[in-house]
């Protein structure tokens, strides 16, 4: 599976279909996975769909503030079907601060999952990127927790038509403490996820790839195949630690990071 290679929509195809997917998730209604349509689709043809939305985006005038990676665990890789993790980006509206509040009405079916962030102080370039790369250039991690939302109809998906779909990426929250990543071992860090103050679910750092930095450095590899590369100072959300869990307005949920503080956050 590349980010490169073939391509079978023509241009007009793809920023019919780029305009389409954000439609939906501006507006915040279902639409059928995009490969019923196009069932010859490829991921190249589904990132340029991707960059074509953030391009949209920031010809609006809205600012790219991150990235993140989806699909980091070895066993959704292996029930999806597939061998490497994949990403999408971060537009500025979708920050919401630790205690705030998201507004359901704007969303269509959205889930939780609690991760752990990485800030970059020095550029990551692939391929042969490596988790010794990215510890030597992260400035710090921090929790974060992430709201996603696929536009897809009763979540009858595919990994391309998810590309498409800018990995399902709607909101987050970030909150807690600070920490050098030399200070952490990311691979034992325990996270308890409680919805209206009942345990939902818990997870260790361990379950993003063996180790949330592996999650990075795969970004840098994947981006190294379309030329681009992760600049200094960027957010990276390295994927969920935990299984994703729905919410609904009035649920309030908070998410423990053992030693990093906690966050938590209202859905209306």
């Amino acid at each position: 599976m590349s980010t490169v290679g073939e391509r079978t929509l023509s241009r007009e195809q793809m920023l019919a279909l780029a305009e389409h997917i954000e439609a939906a998730e501006l507006e915040a209604f279902e639409i059928p996975k995009v490969t019923g349509q196009y069932p010859d689709m490829t991921f190249a043809d589904a990132y340029d769909v991707q960059w074509e939305i953030r391009r949209r985006k920031e010809a609006r005038g809205n600012k790219t503030i991150g990235l993140k990676m989806g699909l980091t665990s070895w066993a959704k890789m292996a029930q999806m079907g597939v061998e490497v993790p994949i990403y999408g980006f971060l537009s500025d509206y979708f920050s919401v601060p630790d205690g705030g509040v998201v507004d359901t009405s704007k969303l269509i079916h959205p889930k939780i999952e609690a991760e752990i962030a990485f800030v970059t102080k020095a550029p990551l370039k692939g391929p042969g990127c490596h988790i010794g790369d990215v510890l030597a250039a992260t400035d710090f991690i921090i929790p974060a927790v992430e709201v996603i939302d696929s536009r897809y109809q009763n979540f009858q998906f595919d990994m391309i038509s998810v590309v498409a779909d800018n990995a399902s990426s709607t909101r987050f929250i970030t909150g807690g403490q600070m920490a050098n990543a030399a200070d952490v071992d990311l691979r034992t860090l325990g996270v308890v996820v409680e919805r209206n103050g009942e345990i939902v679910e818990v997870g260790a750092g361990a379950a993003v790839l063996g180790h949330p930095a592996s999650s990075v450095a795969m970004l840098a590899n994947l981006l190294a195949e379309r030329d681009q590369y992760i600049p200094a100072g960027t957010f990276i959300m390295t994927g969920g630690i935990t299984a994703a869990i729905a919410v609904k307005p009035g649920d309030n949920i908070t998410v423990r990071y053992q030693g990093l503080g906690s966050i938590s956050a209202r859905f209306v």
